[in-house]
């Protein structure tokens, strides 16, 4: 089953499993378009024309960046989708 960013839209919560920058594996439940939390108009660039994924941690109540290249699982509506 093929995977698009397009099936994260509408606030759907989900889980996302990535490598880091000092290269740690991290698990985080996140949402995307939250805006709650924006200060000013948000960010003034597409996070994704340059291979970023910003999302909204629920656990953190902040907001953070992750790199597409980097995800290694994703898991939304039961599914669970891999990265290899």
């Amino acid at each position: 089953m093929s995977f698009s960013l397009d099936q994260l839209r509408n606030g759907k919560i989900f889980n996302v499993t990535f490598v880091q920058l000092n290269g740690n594996i991290r698990n985080i439940t996140a949402r995307l378009g939250v805006k709650k939390h924006l200060k000013n108009k948000g960010l003034s660039h597409d996070p994704v024309s340059k291979g970023n994924l910003t999302v909204y941690s629920l656990s953190d109540e902040g907001y953070r960046t992750v790199k597409i290249g980097n995800i290694l699982r994703i898991k939304c509506n039961g599914e669970v989708y891999s990265v290899s």
